[in-house]
């Protein structure tokens, strides 16, 4: 599994990884217990880990560069479920930049969690490189996160692009 194709899905906990995408969702494999299902785009969004950053007193970065620090922190990660005071300590011996006005707790325990997740599962957390066809090929997947985006217009319309209108509301004639 590679970090490029993990996603988190909204209204479900915990992280996916996105195996294939269609125009009304996607198939999505969980981290956790590895059960695959269908996730419609009409009642979930989907956020690609890469495309998530997070609010710092300077420029705001990937979640990837939090995920990273924390990888090579000594200090000891405290549990997801831990109390508010706990996660905001660890994070400003982590990663001391971060805003802490606009990113919530919550935020922090969801980081917490998503990264235990990651390791759990053998996910080697990295930015994907950009010139990389695989990259390429999910840009393609991006698509299931335009919940209202415009559907492709039909065959029939596209092939007679340069036919003269047809009159619909014509008088008949009545023999």
């Amino acid at each position: 599994m590679t970090y490029n194709k993990m996603v988190a899905v909204t209204g479900l906990s915990g992280l996916y990884e996105l195996v294939s995408s269609k125009a009304d969702g996607g198939i999505v494999r969980s981290l956790e217990d590895q059960s695959t299902k269908f996730v419609s785009n009409r009642v979930h969004n989907f956020s690609h880990l890469e495309s998530i950053e997070v609010y710092t007193t300077g420029e705001n970065v990937n979640l990837v560069d939090v995920f990273l620090a924390m990888q090579q922190s000594t200090e000891s990660r405290p549990d997801g479920k831990a109390d508010t005071k706990a996660i905001k300590a660890y994070f400003e011996k982590v990663y001391p930049s971060i805003d802490f006005e606009r990113v919530y707790a919550s935020d922090m325990k969801k980081m917490v969690k998503w990264f235990d997740i990651l390791t759990k599962a053998g996910v080697e957390i990295k930015m994907s490189e950009a010139g990389s066809e695989e990259a390429a090929d999910d840009s393609a997947a991006l698509s299931v996160e335009k919940k209202n985006s415009k559907p492709a217009p039909s065959k029939q319309a596209t092939a007679h692009k340069n036919a003269p209108a047809k009159k619909i509301n014509s008088p008949r004639k009545m023999a």
